[in-house]
């Protein structure tokens, strides 16, 4: 691809970043390779180049954007309040509109059809015990051949299930369901309409795809109950659809979003203490990029947690484990690159179990051989005792 084309970011946001510099120290990429391409800042003044001054798209323009994460830890780090989220999906929707040829197009499209997701899982999970799937290459997690089935217990708060969680790791969903409950409330579970909340194909720059999505969730999931998610990529777009959907009803529905430690941290009182035979583990939070960066509710998870493990945070200041969604999968060697780091503040923690709040982290870290779960599933096995 090496074409002029318009990326139809606001100027105004476009013009915010004033290339300081203070986000390079939080940005993973330009930590691993030292190069200004690969630095929010750099990847602006290449935007700068396409949307202001003609430059063509080129692959070099196309590294730059492709090896970014979209981890959004710059933001934080940015005086000047640079929307580079919002600016990278800009960037890469245009890219898409002026038919860029990629498989992910079409990849994520199976994401939103359920049933087709979990008969692609099921054949997955046998050719990965015939050793016919080379998983720790391509980085998947064993998939389980069967799932529990998860019933509604009330309609007092909704639980979002997802897509690829509610295909491979619908125990997580289980324990959290648990640990609601445990605190008084009875929860419903969408139907098959609110399957994919949109979050990869955002990213990939499918926008008509993400709307679609977007709204077929927010058809599934009404009412005026809480929406809890304990996914922070699935959470931080769904409190996103106002903003991506520009209508009053996308707003009110942003609203009822909570990251589920977000609303057990407000309702703590109506948790039971732990379990008598409750095993004295240290454990590590790492923070998911979602819940720190862009939803910034990542606190709660230490405050539930600490009630029933010992907890010590990683001392590296919330950086990326290269996860990144399907990054880890597009850019293999940059994601291990990324996760080199992570690693070693696990390691200085001298943590024996990690604890995130994102399955795509999870499945990055215990790849490594890292000890990881969601922490709702540490605080399951401490109260389960007590049922």
């Amino acid at each position: 691809m090496s074409a002029k084309i318009s990326l139809g970011i606001d100027p105004e946001e476009l013009a915010s970043c004033v290339a300081c510099g203070l986000c390079l120290p939080h940005c993973p990429t330009f930590r691993v390779t030292g190069e200004e391409w690969a630095s929010p800042r750099g990847r602006i003044s290449a935007m700068r180049q396409v949307q202001d001054h003609g430059m063509a798209v080129d692959q070099a323009f196309l590294e730059s954007m492709d090896t970014c994460v979209q981890c959004r830890g710059c933001e934080p780090a940015c005086p000047s309040g640079v929307l580079f989220g919002s600016m990278m999906e800009a960037t890469q929707a245009a890219l898409v509109r002026n038919r860029r040829v990629d498989w992910r197009r079409w990849g994520f499209r199976i994401l939103g059809h359920r049933r087709l997701l979990h008969f692609l899982s099921r054949v997955l999970a046998v050719a990965q015990r015939l050793r016919l799937v080379p998983s720790k290459r391509l980085g998947l997690p064993l998939i389980p051949l069967a799932q529990e089935t998860l019933r509604a217990s009330g309609e007092d708060v909704w639980l979002f299930t997802g897509c690829v969680m509610d295909a491979w790791q619908r125990s997580t969903h289980a324990a959290v369901k648990r640990v609601v409950e445990m605190a008084g409330a009875g929860v419903a579970l969408p139907g098959a309409g609110a399957g994919c909340c949109g979050a990869l194909a955002l990213h990939a720059g499918l926008e008509s795809q993400t709307r679609a999505l977007a709204a077929r969730t927010m058809k599934a999931l009404g009412g005026s109950a809480p929406v809890l998610v304990d996914s922070a990529g699935c959470g931080a777009v769904l409190k996103e659809y106002g903003r991506l959907l520009g209508t009053p009803e996308a707003e009110a529905f942003s609203e009822r979003v909570q990251d589920v430690h977000e609303w057990l941290a407000a309702n703590a009182d109506q948790l039971p203490s732990a379990g008598q035979r409750t095993p004295d583990v240290t454990v590590a939070i790492h923070d998911p990029c979602h819940l720190r960066h862009v939803q910034r509710v990542h606190q709660p998870v230490a405050e539930v947690l600490s009630r029933y493990a010992t907890v010590v945070m990683l001392n590296d200041d919330g950086l990326c484990c290269g996860a990144g969604g399907a990054y880890a999968a597009m850019q293999p060697e940059l994601a291990a690159s990324i996760r080199v780091r992570k690693l070693e503040a696990i390691e200085r923690s001298g943590a024996e179990v990690v604890a995130s709040a994102n399955p795509g982290c999870t499945i990055h870290l215990a790849n490594a051989g890292v000890t990881v779960r969601h922490p709702l599933e540490i605080v399951d096995e401490a109260l389960e005792y007590d049922r």
